[in-house]
């Protein structure tokens, strides 16, 4: 179908963000400057919250949700199998124990009520993904949450610009972790943010990015002193100003870029209704999602081959399809630690052995978009019984 190969995602970079970047470069402060506190207000007034915390990755930011949510060795925290492992693995930099439970058929997102039957004396968290730009069910998580006096951490890294009941993903949860890896809606090349509404954690996610220190160099440069106090055991987790003025830049671009995204998306689900073999993302009627990947399901019942060969295939056309994702208890480390064996959670493992994730990202032209289609129709239609 092409020459040359359409990946799955890809970040958009222009002469507005290179010029910011250069500024920077040409400023007094590359790191620790103005330009992180620009960057996380412009931030937390989109996502609606009071506070915005930057981080040098979304595992960080991640990591750090973790510590603040107070996550100690003893405690478990629950969240979805259907998800990359830093997800979980954040629970475990804490030596806490992570317990998936199982997700939904329809949105792949974690199950309210599966989550219900995980809580214990020892659980101190839920983690919710909200798988490929789809929020979960944060409502249901949260009356959970509440009754059993936990935290929700939500895994947002997919969801930036999301809105779930007419609400803007960020001003829900406890804390809302995003990402802004090159594929995501905005990037800093690496990066990553905590949303939150509550001064305390805001507070504690900022000393812990710092080495758990009090202030920082700016802060003491402004005071013209130089004593600090480390008051908590952290990591340098900061996210440097000449990163920080991308994402300012970025952010701008969020609105046309979720639009983009969604215009692809709605043009790939009106073609994939009439293509037999192919299951559509299904999208819930209280959301408006975020499209960070467009993950379709082989229907094995219409097909003559499974998921491999269909995506060697689509490959051979040039299209640079993924699958996510491995689900988190069938990676090595995580079946020799806990002794996951496969059959444990159902749904998440038969939705991966049919899981295609399609090229979705804000720079794809109409002509890349019904390439991926003509594609798929190929594909499928060789396939098909």
């Amino acid at each position: 179908m092409r020459e040359t190969l359409l990946p799955y995602g890809r970040q958009s970079v222009d002469d507005s963000d290179i010029q910011a970047v250069v500024d920077v470069l040409r400023s007094d402060w590359l790191t620790t400057g103005p330009k992180v506190g620009e960057f996380e207000e412009a931030f937390a007034a989109r996502v609606g919250a009071k506070y915005a915390v930057s981080f040098s990755s979304g595992t960080a930011a991640l990591h750090a949700a973790a510590f603040a949510a107070g996550l100690k060795p003893g405690d478990e925290a629950i969240t979805t199998p259907m998800t990359f492992a830093a997800t979980a693995n954040c629970v475990l930099y804490q030596g806490a124990t992570p317990l998936f439970a199982d997700v939904r058929p329809d949105t792949l997102n974690i199950d309210p009520e599966q989550v219900a039957h995980r809580v214990t004396a020892k659980t101190r968290a839920i983690l919710p993904v909200d798988y490929a730009g789809h929020p979960a069910d944060l409502d249901a998580i949260l009356e959970i949450a509440r009754r059993h006096g936990l935290l929700v951490i939500e895994d947002a890294c997919h969801a930036l610009g999301a809105e779930y009941r007419g609400r803007t993903v960020g001003s829900i949860s406890d804390m809302t972790v995003f990402s802004f890896h090159p594929v995501k809606h905005i990037t800093t090349g690496e990066g990553g943010m905590v949303a939150t509404n509550d001064a305390r954690l805001a507070e504690t996610l900022r000393r812990f990015r710092n080495h758990g220190i009090s202030s920082d160099a700016r802060q003491r440069q402004s005071a013209g002193q130089w004593h600090y106090e480390m008051v908590l055991l952290g990591f340098n987790y900061r996210l440097p100003d000449v990163v920080c003025a991308l994402g300012i830049e970025q952010l701008k671009k969020l609105d046309a870029n979720l639009a983009r995204r969604r215009e692809i998306a709605a043009r790939y689900t009106a073609a994939f209704r009439e293509i037999p073999g192919v299951i559509p993302p299904a999208v819930r009627a209280e959301v408006n999602p975020a499209w960070h990947l467009y993950p379709i399901r082989t229907d094995t019942a219409k097909l003559t081959t499974g998921r491999a060969e269909i995506f060697r295939a689509l490959r051979a056309e040039n299209i640079g399809v993924n699958v996510h994702y491995i689900p988190v208890h069938f990676h090595p480390y995580y079946r020799e630690r806990f002794g996951y064996s496969g059959g444990e959670f159902p749904i998440a493992e038969d939705a991966y052995a049919r899981l295609i994730s399609l090229p979705m990202f804000h720079g794809m032209s109409d002509k890349d978009a019904d390439d991926v289609i003509e594609a798929v129709r190929k594909v499928f239609g060789h396939y098909c019984k």
